[in-house]
């Protein structure tokens, strides 16, 4: 670390730039503990601790890999698949600003170590009452490693997609595609719940839902609107979008959710707000307010009918983190390569305007992206599973992840009663599980 910078440091940072960007950190960090309460509303209740604390591990795990390794293999210059270890444990990350940039170094780091902490936390969706946590805490640090810092290279690091030209404004890639499609592969490998299929695996508490989902499109406008790097235009105009775009998702929502069974819920208007906001992520700086509405009521279409879907298949992707995630940043990426407007994000065209090579670029990204996401996820998690096992055992999934794995409770039942812990056998002062 360098000490504190001096006059001509002090001119190349732009105050302004960096006061918005401290904003916009703290926005992005708020969407972690925010994605925790939309999980755990969603969840059984004798699952609502481990699926939140899933997210607070994200939280730690990938903050120290991101700081150690992560960042710089994302975001040095290495070659075009993967970064180089330069900036391992924050080597001359400073407050010096990075090249082309207003902001320090030291900020613009934070910055991005919040995105992969939040994509951490999306990928827990898949897994949740029926992971252990410990195989969890391991998958987190590899995955952010091996999955996310090589995806976020590709897109915004110098990567070789980045260098084609295709466009990702906020991480419709790394984020979006990346969680989703290993969202995918982890359901896969860890398996379906013992009770999925048989009986209705409900939310317990959709008020969580509703308020984790307000809180997550509040962190959001410091997603989108801190991925311009300062509080220039396309900063403002990705905000603007943010606004839009889930609106629009909302009003679709509501009007396919009536059709379908004549009830809006508000499990689906929480659903929406996500999926509106993952759709503009990728576009949000290279759209116009006009196209990002429209855009919103595209994106609801296709992620609206895998929710519907999948329960009717053998894959129990637990929160559908694929088709809020995964198919609707898919369909943002592809909505750029039609849309694009050079006359508002002084970048490039789509399609519509007249470049048809932009839309195959933004092709390119959503063919290799899933399969790199699935695969190596895959190959982790089956690793991970070799050394220890990845999933409660069926009695410790009735009595429920939160004891089994924490020792509490979300909602105590009962004042010093006595639980046998499957594990050991032996009897504690704990408040008594009650499977739900």
């Amino acid at each position: 670390m360098t000490d504190a910078p001096g006059p001509l440091l002090a001119a190349q940072v732009s105050a302004g730039d960096t006061a918005w960007m401290l904003a916009a950190t703290a926005l992005v960090l708020l969407m972690t503990p925010a994605l925790g309460l939309f999980y755990a509303g969603l969840v059984r209740s004798k699952n609502t601790l481990n699926t939140f604390m899933m997210c607070v591990a994200a939280l730690a795990v990938a903050t120290v890999m991101w700081a150690l390794v992560g960042y710089s293999l994302a975001f040095d210059e290495g070659n075009g698949l993967v970064g180089g270890l330069d900036h391992a444990f924050l080597a001359d990350v400073t407050f010096e600003p990075r090249e082309g940039s207003t902001i320090p170094h030291l900020l613009f780091m934070a910055f991005q170590a919040t995105f992969c902490i939040i994509t951490v936390a999306l990928v827990s969706g898949a897994v949740v009452e029926r992971m252990r946590f410990g195989p969890f805490l391991v998958f987190a640090a590899l995955w952010s490693v091996l999955v996310y810092a090589v995806l976020a290279h590709w897109a915004f690091g110098g990567g070789w997609l980045q260098e084609k030209g295709t466009l990702d404004f906020a991480g419709g890639i790394p984020v979006e595609m990346g969680s989703g499609f290993s969202a995918l592969a982890a359901a896969l490998v860890v398996g379906t719940r013992k009770d999925y299929g048989r009986q209705a695996l409900l939310p317990h508490n959709a008020v969580y839902v509703l308020l984790g989902a307000g809180l997550l499109w509040f962190g959001w406008f410091g997603f989108n609107g801190g991925s311009g790097f300062s509080a220039g235009n396309s900063g403002v105009l990705a905000f603007t979008n943010t606004l839009l775009t889930p609106a629009c998702t909302l009003v679709v929502w509501f009007a396919l959710d009536l059709l379908r069974g004549r009830q809006v819920t508000a499990i689906g208007a929480a659903t929406a707000i996500i999926v509106g906001c993952v759709g503009i992520t990728p576009a949000g700086g290279f759209i116009s307010p006009g196209w990002a509405m429209v855009l919103g009521a595209v994106a609801a279409l296709p992620s609206y009918a895998v929710i519907v879907w999948r329960p009717r298949t053998r894959v129990d992707e637990t929160l559908d983190v694929l088709a809020a995630h995964g198919v609707a940043g898919l369909t943002g990426i592809l909505f750029i390569g039609f849309f694009a407007q050079l006359s508002w994000n002084g970048v490039s065209d789509g399609l519509v305007y007249g470049d048809a090579g932009q839309l195959g670029l933004q092709a390119l990204a959503v063919l290799v992206t899933p399969v790199y996401a699935f695969a190596a996820t895959f190959v982790i998690l089956r690793v991970i599973g070799l050394v220890t096992p990845l999933r409660a055992t069926e009695r410790e999934e009735s009595l429920g992840m939160d004891v089994v794995q924490h020792g509490e409770e979300a909602y105590v039942t009962g004042e010093g009663a006595i639980l046998v812990t499957p594990e050991v056998g032996h009897e504690t002062d704990a408040p008594v599980a009650k499977p739900v």
